[in-house]
């Protein structure tokens, strides 16, 4: 995951992206891990800062993963790069 505030996004929402490669796994498997990944950011959309735009990216571990492995992992990683509280 990686991150990037600007002043020129400053007062702007937050921007969110994903990229998940086909190492990740067939295009079934791709498109559910996005979904998946989609669906714990929005929940967590409110706490990123304004003018922030994240990058995740998906490891092939991801497909097999949990959603709650997923969810922990994600908040984990936004807090290391946006300072946003788990």
């Amino acid at each position: 995951m990686h991150a990037n505030r600007t002043d020129a996004r400053a007062h702007l929402p937050p921007r969110v992206g994903f990229v998940v490669s086909k190492a990740v796994g067939t295009a079934v498997v791709r498109n559910r891990t996005k979904r998946r990944l989609r669906a714990i950011i929005a929940g967590l959309l409110s706490g990123i800062p304004l003018g922030c735009d994240v990058v995740v990216r998906a490891n092939p571990p991801a497909a097999r993963a949990t959603y709650s492995d997923l969810s922990q992992a994600l908040r984990r990683q936004l807090e290391r790069v946006c300072g946003v509280p788990a």
